[in-house]
């Protein structure tokens, strides 16, 4: 910073100033000392320097620095409970772009094994840093009396639902190495 300063001094005016205006080393700040030249017109305030203060540093102890911690972006149907199997999602919007619908379909998912210790089917929760988007259009497929496959409708009424559910998607397509398909 010094160096910016005196340059700047040097190339104008202040530089011009008799020798007892001059500024010696250290910290800029404002003297009330009228400066002029005969090569420029410019008269005002010269730049003093006043010596570095030394200042000790305390250092402030206090507890425990928050910890900010990001949410993996993660799909439930049992709050609490992850999903591991990766869905195949299909995604719809109107002509006019208000409104979409996503379809999730996740064949044989890991939610049937865990069921019947940690309870029922709640919703459909997609969870992420943001917070959480849910819906309650869930529904199982059977075959042969047992499930084997869950699918769940995600309703997106307006431009800013649709925004927020891509946000999830990427964030969640980042995490589980999916990729968007255009159809």
């Amino acid at each position: 910073m010094a160096a910016a300063v005196q340059s700047l001094a040097i190339s104008s005016s202040i530089a011009a100033c008799p020798r007892h205006h001059q500024p010696p080393s250290g910290l800029v700040s404002l003297s009330h000392v009228i400066c002029s030249s005969t090569r420029s017109s410019f008269t005002g305030l010269s730049l003093q320097f006043s010596p570095r203060r030394q200042t000790q540093i305390r250092k402030i102890t206090r507890g425990p620095a928050p910890i900010l911690m990001m949410a993996r972006p993660s799909i439930q149907f049992i709050p609490g409970t992850d999903e591991q199997t990766v869905p195949d999602v299909k995604l719809t919007k109107s002509r006019d772009g208000t409104n979409g619908v996503a379809t999730f379909s996740f064949d044989e998912p890991s939610v049937f094994d865990s069921s019947a210790e940690l309870g029922d089917i709640t919703g459909f929760y997609m969870i992420d840093e943001e917070g959480t988007l849910q819906s309650v259009d869930v529904s199982a497929k059977f075959v042969n009396g047992k499930p084997a496959r869950i699918e769940a409708k995600y309703i997106m009424r307006t431009p800013r639902e649709w925004d927020r559910f891509m946000r999830f998607m990427e964030r969640y397509a980042n995490a589980n190495g999916l990729q968007f398909v255009k159809k």
